[in-house]
């Protein structure tokens, strides 16, 4: 199943306290389940302005779907087409 790379421009993400990012994740969670196994959420990386989210799904249009339902910005959608790390250079 494909990767993906999100970019979400959200300013003042890395000001948000727990309780929002909680409330966030519970969202993205329900619409998850609506959706059903096929589109899946990996991590998130949360910076200043910008949150950085890894998806596991069938095609760009279902990680899309997913962020209209939640009310999330996709400004970015990326397929990642291949993973290194410092074991790639051994």
């Amino acid at each position: 199943m494909p990767k993906f790379i999100i970019e979400r421009e959200i300013p003042g993400a890395g000001s948000l306290s727990p309780e929002q990012l909680r409330a966030v994740s519970q969202t993205s969670c329900g619409v998850l389940r609506e959706m059903g196994p096929q589109v899946q959420w990996v991590e998130s990386f949360v910076t200043a302005d910008k949150v950085y989210c890894v998806y596991i799904a069938p095609d760009e249009a279902s990680v899309r779907e997913h962020a209209r339902k939640g009310g999330f910005p996709a400004n970015h959608v990326a397929r990642v087409r291949s993973i290194i790390d410092p074991t790639t250079a051994e």
